[in-house]
């Protein structure tokens, strides 16, 4: 019985660790949820549509702030310009959307939330409070199917948040892609290309000089882990990524930013601890002719197989 007792703590603390493995969806909210928020005090709302205009002509959920993707989510001096935003830039166009420290933000698209999740991971990636932070799961759909939109563009008085420096553990630049991956192909670390599987292979070329995919990297479309606006089940979205143990440190990219930051927020989400994003994606790789590439699906082929 006393061997029995003993075991007992060593068992609670393995069900803990189980538990904070396990998926958390807690940034995730419905329309209702919305609806029933709308009006909260701080309560800050980004719309961040794939096509801007249609924040004008179609319409966007009252009170909803506009978010220009490429504008004020990339770099607007850098190239390619989806690099992160600095610090003071970013913290600028916070300010304009009327954010400040205690601001509750939920963010929406109509892109199977890709968009909305680089607005969440620039926003951890400069210390925002993420318990105040939520994403419309479903989008404009999801809000349209029970609420109306409207066409009043909001003029929100200026914030005053304040961001910290970046949090260097959650991004990469080529550099360490380059070091290893495509060099030292070190076992510890995945790279991860979360693009259409035609842009991996290369049948398909957009936003850069040259096709294929970052030698050693793997495909899994984040894109698939959506139905029809909507995230699907947290063990269908966990069998996805079945592939990659959970021990390993993570490199993600794809063309101009969004679908990484997707798969940043699904992979975190499911309990992943060290997801790093590759700073330009293959917007930088891809028009960098110097740079290796690899055509097929294998993650190497050619000299690269060797």
């Amino acid at each position: 019985m006393k061997k029995r007792h003993a075991l007992f703590p060593l068992l609670l603390l393995a069900l803990l660790s189980l538990r904070v493995a396990h998926a958390e969806r807690g940034f995730l909210v419905d329309a209702d949820w919305l609806a029933e928020h709308i009006d909260d005090r701080n309560q800050v709302i980004l719309e961040v549509r794939y096509y801007p205009h249609r924040y004008y002509t179609v319409g966007h959920i009252p009170g909803a702030v506009q978010v220009q993707r490429f504008k004020d989510l990339g770099d607007n001096r850098a190239n390619p310009l989806m690099r992160f935003p600095d610090r003071e830039a970013f913290q600028k166009t916070l300010r304009g959307w009327g954010i400040n420290n205690d601001s509750s933000v939920v963010i929406y698209d109509d892109s199977s939330t890709a968009l909305a999740s680089r607005v969440y991971f620039l926003l951890k990636l400069y210390g925002f409070d993420m318990s105040r932070v939520k994403v419309l799961d479903g989008g404009t759909v999801e809000w349209t199917a029970f609420e109306e939109l409207s066409k009043e563009v909001a003029h929100p008085k200026p914030g005053k948040v304040t961001l910290k420096p970046a949090d260097k553990r959650m991004y990469i630049e080529w550099t360490a892609v380059y070091n290893d991956v495509v060099s030292r192909r070190d076992p510890h670390v995945v790279l991860l290309d979360a693009r259409p599987n035609d842009m991996y292979t290369g049948k398909v070329i957009k936003h850069a000089i040259m096709g294929g995919h970052i030698p050693g990297a793997i495909n899994i479309v984040s894109l698939d882990g959506t139905d029809g606006q909507k995230w699907i089940s947290e063990s269908a979205l966990a069998e996805m990524y079945s592939s990659i143990p959970k021990d390993k440190m993570l490199y993600v990219y794809c063309h101009d930013g969004f679908r990484m930051s997707l798969a940043y927020l699904q992979l975190t989400s499911l309990g992943y601890r060290d997801v790093r994003l590759y700073n330009g994606g293959w917007s930088h790789w891809g028009n960098r002719l110097s740079l290796p590439t690899v055509q097929g699906n294998k993650p190497y082929s050619g000299d690269f197989d060797l």
